[in-house]
C-alpha cells in the first residue's frame, strides 16, 4: 500500500459515522501488517482517546508493533494497559507478550511470561525458542525444546526453524545436523524451503562452503533467492568468489544488498576492477544501497539515525559525545578496522566513515540523554559491522554499562568488554 492509498484509507476511516472496535482494528492491523509501525501506535492512542474498548485482537496487532520496534517503554505501557482491563490470556496473546518482550530485550521477562503462560498450545512453545535463539541462548532452546518433548508437544515445521536458527547463530553444527534429521526421522515433518535456507546459513557460518553447497544440491524443491543468498553472503565472509558468482547467476531476482555482498567480497580481496563492474551495473539499473539505519527509544520517543546523520536536533552534542568516546578508546589502544570500509579511499577517509555508523550515532545520544549505568538499548536495520562491534565492546567496559543492539539477525548484549555472541555471528 503506497502512501497514497494510506491516505486515502485513512480519510475514509475518519468519514465514517460509527468507528467500533472492528474498524479501528482494521486499520491498525493494516498499519503492522505495511511495517508502519509508529502509525499504528498512534492510531491505537487515538483509540483509547476515542473510548473505543480494544479487545484481544488489538493487542496482539499492538504488541507485533512493539516487537518489531523494539520499543521497550511502549511494550511495558501496552502490557500494563492489557492487565488494566482484564484482558484473558489466550495462546495468540501468549505467544505475542512472549515475542514483544523478547525482541525489545527483555528476555528474561519473556522466560517470565513463557513460565506463567498455558503450555498446551504450540505457538507459545515457539515464541519462546524463537526468541531464545535470537539472543544467542541455544543451549536455552534446546532445554526448551526438551520440555516440550517430555510434556508432549508436538513440535511443527517452525518449531524446527528456532530450533536451527538458534544452532546457526552459535555454530553449533552437529546440533543442527541433528535436529535436522530429527524433523524428518522421528516426526515425519518434511523440511521445507525455510529450514534448508537456515542449513545453509549454519554451514556457511561455520567456514563449510562446500557442504552448504551440498545442501542446496540436495534439495528436493528448486532453490529460491533467499537459499542463494544465505549461500552469497557466506561466500564474501570465506572469500569464495566463484561459489559466489554461482550463487548471483541462479538468483532472478536481486535486491541491492546481493549486489553489495559481491561488490564487499571482491573488495575483501582487493579485486578493484570487479567491484567497480558490480558497483556500474548497480547504477546502470538504478539500484542504491540500503543504508544503515539505527533507533533508539527514550522517554516514549524513538530517535532515528542514518549512517552520517546530521539532522537530529540535538547532532552537536551526540557528536561531543561520539568525539569523546572515540578519543577515549583510541586511548585504551582501539583501532578502526579500516580494512572493512570496502572502497579504495584513503586510511583517513575510511576511518571517518567508520566512526559514523548509525549504532554509533544511536549510542552517543543514548549516553548523552540517559544517567550512567543505565542500561541502553539500540536497534539496527543491517547486521552490526566487526568495527562497532569491536568499538561498543570497549565502551561497555569503560562506561560500566549494558549496551544491547538488536541487528537484523540477532541480539548482542554488550557488557564488561565481551558480547553475547562470542564474537559470532
Amino acid at each position: 500500500m503506497g502512501l497514497g492509498e494510506y491516505g486515502f484509507a485513512k480519510k475514509c476511516f475518519h468519514k465514517t459515522p460509527v468507528r467500533n472496535v472492528i474498524t479501528w482494528n482494521l486499520m491498525i492491523g493494516g498499519f503492522v501488517r505495511n511495517a508502519r509501525f509508529e502509525e499504528a501506535l498512534s492510531f491505537f492512542r487515538e483509540m483509547l482517546d476515542s473510548n473505543v474498548e480494544p479487545d484481544k485482537f488489538t493487542f496482539a496487532s499492538v504488541m507485533t508493533g512493539c516487537a518489531r520496534l523494539g520499543a521497550i517503554n511502549h511494550a511495558l505501557w501496552v502490557h500494563r494497559l492489557m492487565t488494566k482491563k482484564e484482558i484473558e490470556l489466550n495462546p495468540i496473546l501468549s505467544s505475542a507478550l512472549i515475542d514483544m518482550y523478547s525482541k525489545c530485550g527483555r528476555i528474561q521477562t519473556a522466560k517470565e511470561v513463557f513460565n506463567s503462560a498455558d503450555h498446551s498450545n504450540v505457538s507459545v512453545w515457539n515464541a519462546m525458542i524463537n526468541g531464545l535463539a535470537a539472543h544467542g541462548l541455544p543451549f536455552d532452546a534446546i532445554a526448551v525444546f526438551s520440555k516440550m518433548e517430555v510434556e508432549n508437544i508436538f513440535p511443527d515445521s517452525i518449531t524446527f526453524i528456532g530450533i536451527l536458527t538458534a544452532c546457526s547463530h552459535s555454530g553449533l553444527v552437529e546440533e543442527g545436523r541433528k535436529y535436522f534429521n530429527l524433523m524428518s526421522s522421528h516426526y515425519s515433518i518434511e523440511p521445507q524451503i525455510e529450514h534448508y535456507g537456515v542449513m545453509v546459513d549454519l554451514f556457511g557460518r561455520a567456514g563449510l562452503l562446500e557442504e552448504a553447497y551440498a545442501v542446496i544440491e540436495a534439495m528436493p524443491v528448486e532453490p529460491d533467492v533467499v537459499i542463494w543468498r544465505a549461500l552469497l553472503s557466506a561466500c564474501r565472509i570465506c572469500r569464495k568468489p566463484m561459489l559466489g558468482e554461482v550463487a548471483i547467476a541462479n538468483m532472478s531476482r536481486l535486491k541491492s544488498g546481493d549486489y553489495v555482498l559481491l561488490s564487499n567480497m571482491y573488495c575483501s580481496m582487493k579485486r578493484w576492477e570487479s567491484a567497480e563492474g558490480v558497483r556500474e551495473l548497480m547504477k546502470k539499473k538504478g539500484i542504491r544501497k540500503i543504508r544503515g539505519r539505527s533507533w533508539i527509544e527514550l522517554g516514549g520517543v524513538i530517535h532515528r539515525f542514518k549512517a552520517g546523520d546530521r539532522s537530529h536536533p540535538e547532532t552537536e552534542g551526540l557528536y561531543k559525545v561520539l568525539d569523546g568516546l572515540i578519543l577515549r578508546t583510541k586511548l585504551e589502544g582501539f583501532l578502526p578496522q579500516t580494512d572493512l570500509v570496502l572502497m579504495d579511499i584513503s586510511e583517513e577517509e575510511k576511518e571517518g566513515n567508520l566512526n559514523h555508523h548509525s549504532e554509533k550515532l544511536a549510542l552517543a545520544y543514548g549516553i548523552l540523554k540517559t544517567s550512567p549505568g543505565r542500561e541502553i538499548m539500540i536497534s539496527k536495520n543491517l547486521r552490526i559491522c566487526h568495527d562497532c562491534h569491536n568499538w561498543i565492546k570497549l565502551v561497555s567496559k569503560l562506561l560500566i554499562r549494558v549496551i544491547i543492539v538488536r541487528d537484523r539477525i540477532r541480539f548482542h548484549r554488550f557488557e564488561g568488554g565481551s558480547c553475547s555472541c562470542e564474537d559470532y555471528w
